[in-house]
């Protein structure tokens, strides 16, 4: 029964390990405002991060705020309209 247990908690712990481990941003993803979904995004200044808290500002609907989405950019948007 403790064997069992200690799989189970196994897995879980394993499972929390994939999903909150940081990775670095890569080409394939996207950051888009969370209001309007604008990719016209940025971070309000070059202090953000290392002095204070990360805060974005969305140039298209005026967002500021501390999320933004990440999206992973299908194959059809990676290769551009032909």
């Amino acid at each position: 029964m403790k064997a069992s247990s200690e799989k189970k908690e196994d897995r879980i712990l394993n499972f929390l390990i994939k999903k909150f481990t940081w990775r670095h941003p890569s080409s394939k993803v996207v950051q888009v405002c969370p209001r309007c979904g604008s990719a016209n995004i940025k971070l309000s200044s070059k202090l953000d991060v290392w002095l204070t808290p990360k805060q974005y500002v969305c140039k298209d609907c005026g967002y500021v705020g501390p999320i933004v989405l990440e999206l992973e950019k299908t194959e059809d948007e990676n290769s551009g309209s032909d």
